[in-house]
């Protein structure tokens, strides 16, 4: 059972500010709560990694995790080098031991065959929470787990406020649900931008090699997956990113006014979805609340009116910078920097200014 109690925005601004000062106030290394079985919480963390290197989701889920107190396992599954991962992992600080299981039937970290063995975990050592990122693969693993388990799913947390009461946002991140969850066995993911990444080094978990016994044979058959190369930073991690909205006028304007900009960062490239609808950009850069959620040090917004839809994937970002030529655009309600001035002009004069 869930229970929902759902708190207004305060400021489309500077959200996470205001609706959550009294919360950042406290210690999260000795947080305990007043009503809290704390001493008997006990969590499964499913990590995620890609050609040896951990998913930064996996270690906001861990740091998420950790505000529920109690001690930490993690599960690691794929079909080669889940050593070198479990390796990496055993040093992440907060987590005490390590499972890990190595099988071609994982081969495109499906759920069909990893989840089995995750409910088996599960239910062996009477785990009481499971975190994971919310993710492509976190929102293919997890809802089945929680079907399986016979439990509600608590979606895309942004605030623990105790070991069964969670926050999380809604309708486009314009109102605050917080949720309780009576369930025996807590099943949450976790968004990425929500907390700060667990350290990489400092821990010395054990490690524990599990049988793929419980690994169904699943109905699909991995065949090949293709990956964007750019010599730009990743969109999902980058500390700035520059993207560019429907005032671009077409693929061409594109590549040329917002492209050498964050070359000229050192940036990654975003784009609305108004953009990416009209062919001006690729589905892989759409920023938004159907795109990617993103919180870089720096986010620069160019011919982006700020529907509420995109601000929801940007609104988090430590310094919003907006060109527009509309004063009355939405995106500058959250902007930290506003210029009002046409981009074609605009652009090429901060590219100039950036080379001196």
């Amino acid at each position: 059972m869930i229970a929902t109690r759902l708190l207004p925005r305060l400021s489309a601004a500077k959200p996470a500010a205001s609706a959550f000062a009294s919360s950042s106030r406290l210690p999260t290394s000795s947080r305990a709560f007043s009503s809290s079985a704390i001493s008997l919480a006990n969590t499964l963390l499913y990590l995620e990694h890609r050609k040896g290197t951990l998913n930064p989701s996996s270690l906001v889920a861990l740091t998420a995790a950790k505000k529920v107190g109690g001690d930490i396992h993690a599960f690691v599954a794929g079909d080669e080098g889940v050593k070198d991962v479990a390796d990496k992992a055993s040093k992440v600080e907060g987590v005490s031991k390590i499972f890990t299981s190595e099988s071609p039937k994982y081969k495109g970290l499906h759920s069909e065959p990893i989840v089995p063995v995750l409910k088996s975990l599960v239910e062996k050592n009477s785990y009481t929470h499971v975190f994971a990122g919310h993710t492509a693969i976190g929102k293919d693993v997890i809802p089945r787990l929680a079907a399986l388990l016979d439990v509600s799913q608590v979606s895309d947390i942004i605030a623990v406020e105790s070991e069964d009461t969670f926050q999380r946002p809604i309708y486009a991140g314009n109102a605050i649900a917080t949720v309780k969850s009576s369930d025996k066995i807590k099943i949450i993911t976790v968004r990425g931008t929500a907390f700060d990444k667990a350290a990489e080094e400092g821990g010395s978990a054990s490690i524990e090699e599990v049988s793929d016994a419980e690994a169904a044979d699943a109905p699909t058959t991995f065949v090949e997956e293709k990956i964007n190369q750019s010599s730009r930073p990743d969109l999902a991690t980058a500390p700035r990113v520059v993207s560019g909205g429907r005032a671009l006028k077409s693929a061409d304007g594109f590549k040329k006014y917002i492209e050498p900009l964050a070359d000229q960062l050192n940036a990654a490239v975003g784009a609305s979805r108004a953009a990416v609808d009209a062919g001006y950009a690729d589905n892989a850069l759409q920023v938004g609340q159907t795109g990617k959620i993103i919180a870089p040090e720096l986010y620069v917004a160019v011919g982006i009116s700020g529907a509420i839809q995109h601000l929801a994937g940007m609104k988090d970002a430590k310094t919003i910078s907006a060109i527009n030529k509309d004063p009355d655009a939405p995106i500058f309600q959250v902007a930290d920097v506003g210029l009002v001035a046409d981009l074609y002009e605009a652009v090429p004069e901060m590219m100039e200014k950036l080379k001196k």
